[in-house]
């Protein structure tokens, strides 16, 4: 079972449906209806506008003619040329425009059945978290008897234009696709995620290993049904769709088609000179204006494949357009690269993306306010939302993405579309459960960028360990929606913190409520003993405090390990210590080096600090090898930290 659809303005399409062919009527939109609100906000289009159904601008209208095809997609006077791109892209992965344009043959138009087709289509899009299904009739502007916005090449062909009604009328007119990027489009067409890659920040033709994990990373995309798009920088307005030297046009979006990693066979790699070649195929949506450069349709690379060589390898072309590049030059001519992943379906049961919806909110209670503004409002800052994540394992790509709620229906209003806003990462403490109160010890892990787009994101490699974000806006005391996602190939278990503290429970009442918090941060462990020259130590951290422990990630053949491990922990009295042992993990039975023993009073001085290792048996215990070096801090408010 698919996940749960939405119906925008409640309207059911087969009830709709079958009463306009009851009544023998074409159905007219009544919440969308052919008047110029439906085109614009505020202002008029020069020229006489004229709704048209498609059987009143050509003969035999279809919704497709043949295959799905973005070579047939053309802008029009007052179309948006992300929207073209976003097509392109949407007709590479059947699976998503099928999800797209639903049962698209039960909607298409049947000559033989012209009494059953009463003039009223849906399409579905993935807004703000959910699948919405979108109902509209089959009025098209028009001028002059042409589409004003984007139509086919084949004439009776409107799968796009009818597309294109349904999402103007989703987010409240046609003039609210300005402004909109074909990553925006694409991702509320099929629900991925987008992440953007910026290909000379990278030095991807610089650094071949990370061109090589780049490659990884789009052929696993791009199998897995994700959908890739590029695009070259365009300094200025007078640059646009201007040529490079090699036949590419500047500030124009192209779509990835397809992607391999070819092994050559004897003949070829001799050659070729290389054993393997890292290929992608592109589209221009415009169906023309190919690159010129190796692998273009007239040069030599072609010339030295025979057409079995060709089938051979995959190395195919089916329209118009679409033209081969080596990954090399991918990486040297292109600088934008759009990645939207597939991550709608869980991999083998198990979550790749976890998703939550939040809001700002203001409130007259400082503790209840969620709208503390950007890191600059330090007095304000945690005030904000808090989510928290656990990365289980070490050099794992974690993508991070806040989408703010779309205000574009209320630009009649005066509303601005977006707010500016963004994001901040901490690494905390391996047991922390309740909220940040105080920036402390935890380390600033990452940020997004802060921008009044209507999505943000953060793509990091991540080491082990538990994470906090921090969604907000730049300024403080505003109130809206987001849809915080995360993606990651481990799963994350992405949840809420809510409470400020420990809660007051009979349990908790019995046994002594929590009077004191305490953070430690134990930096590193060095000179541990090691009884034999070629004796491997492995250690390891246990932090205990009562009977709660936390554990730290094993060093690697080290006697000088660097852990930058925290904890957090509620306690009842002082009397309670911290204790910090040093393992050294062994195959059949672990080794204990040595531990320290902490009161952790509030009055004790907050900085670093280093302590020699002793034997159990407290702090007068006696002295081991080696020593750790540490910072706690205590506190008897337990919102403090």
């Amino acid at each position: 079972m698919g996940p749960p659809l939405k119906l925008f303005k409640n309207q059911k399409y087969q009830e709709l449906k079958q009463e306009c062919i009851k009544d023998g009527r074409l159905f007219c939109d009544p919440t969308f209806l052919p008047e110029n609100d439906s085109l614009f906000y505020n202002r008029l289009l020069p020229g006489k506008v004229v709704w048209k159904r498609p059987q009143d601008i050509c003969d035999d209208p279809r919704l497709i003619v043949g295959n799905i095809s973005s070579h047939q997609l053309i802008q029009g006077r007052l179309g948006h040329k992300p929207m073209v791109s976003a097509f392109s892209c949407l007709a590479v992965q059947e699976s998503h425009w099928t999800k797209t344009i639903p049962n698209h043959k039960e909607q298409e138009w049947d000559p033989r059945k012209l009494d059953k087709y009463a003039g009223i289509f849906r399409f579905r899009f993935w807004h703000f978290g959910e699948w919405t299904e979108v109902v509209i009739d089959d009025l098209l502007p028009t001028i002059n008897g042409d589409l004003v916005f984007s139509f086919s090449t084949s004439m009776n062909e409107f799968w796009n234009a009818l597309l294109e009604k349904a999402y103007a009328k989703l987010l409240g007119c046609y003039e609210a696709l300005d402004g909109l990027t074909t990553t925006d489009i694409i991702v509320d067409f099929t629900g991925t995620l987008a992440e953007t890659v910026d290909m000379q920040k990278g030095r991807y033709t610089e650094l071949v290993e990370e061109k090589y994990k780049l490659f990884g990373e789009l052929y696993k995309t791009f199998t897995k049904g994700g959908l890739i798009c590029c695009s070259i920088e365009s300094p200025n307005q007078e640059e646009q769709e201007v040529e490079t030297d090699w036949g590419l046009l500047k500030g124009h979006t192209y779509t990835m088609t397809d992607i391999r990693k070819i092994r050559l066979g004897e003949r070829l790699v001799e050659v070729f000179s290389t054993e393997k070649l890292y290929m992608v195929r592109l589209r221009n949506p415009l169906g023309r204006q190919e690159w010129s450069g190796p692998w273009s349709e007239i040069s030599e690379e072609w010339q030295q494949l025979t057409a079995a060589d060709r089938k051979n390898l995959g190395l195919v072309m089916s329209d118009d357009g679409e033209f081969w590049m080596s990954l090399e030059d991918f990486c040297r001519n292109f600088h934008e690269l759009n990645v939207c992943r597939n991550v709608n379906n869980p991999i083998f049961g198990r979550k790749e993306l976890e998703s939550v919806v939040g809001c700002w909110t203001v409130a007259d209670d400082p503790l209840m306010n969620r709208s503390g503004g950007c890191y600059n409002n330090r007095d304000t800052f945690l005030q904000n939302p808090q989510y928290i994540f656990t990365v289980p394992e070490d050099g794992h790509k974690v993508i991070m993405s806040l989408q703010q709620k779309d205000l574009r229906t209320y630009r009649r209003m005066g509303r601005p579309d977006n707010y500016i806003i963004g994001f901040e990462l901490f690494k905390v403490e391996v047991n922390r459960k309740f909220r940040l109160h105080h920036l402390y010890i935890q380390e600033r892990a990452g940020t997004s960028t802060y921008i009044d787009t209507r999505t943000v994101f953060l793509s990091k490699y991540l080491k082990k360990g538990n994470y906090v974000l921090v969604p907000t806006m730049f300024q403080h005391g505003r109130t809206s929606e987001f849809l915080l996602r995360i993606f990651s190939e481990v799963p994350v278990q992405l949840r809420e913190l809510t409470l400020d503290m420990p809660k007051m429970s009979c349990w908790n009442l019995a046994r002594g409520y929590p009077k004191v918090v305490t953070q430690i941060t134990v930096h590193s462990a060095e000179g541990l003993e090691k009884k034999y020259a070629n004796e491997t130590v492995n250690p390891y951290l246990v932090i205990k405090c009562g009977k709660e422990e936390v554990r730290s990630p094993v060093q690697k053949n080290t006697v000088h390990a660097i852990f930058d491990t925290q904890a957090i922990f509620y306690r009842r009295t002082t009397d309670i210590p911290i204790i910090v042992q040093v393992w050294n993990s062994r195959k059949f039975c672990d080794q204990f080096l040595g531990q320290v023993t902490l009161d952790a009073d509030p009055s004790d001085c907050r900085d670093l600090k280093s302590l020699y290792l002793r034997k159990k048996g407290g702090p007068t215990a006696k002295v081991k090898q080696g020593h750790i070096s540490f910072k706690v801090i205590s506190s008897d408010d337990l919102t403090e930290l």
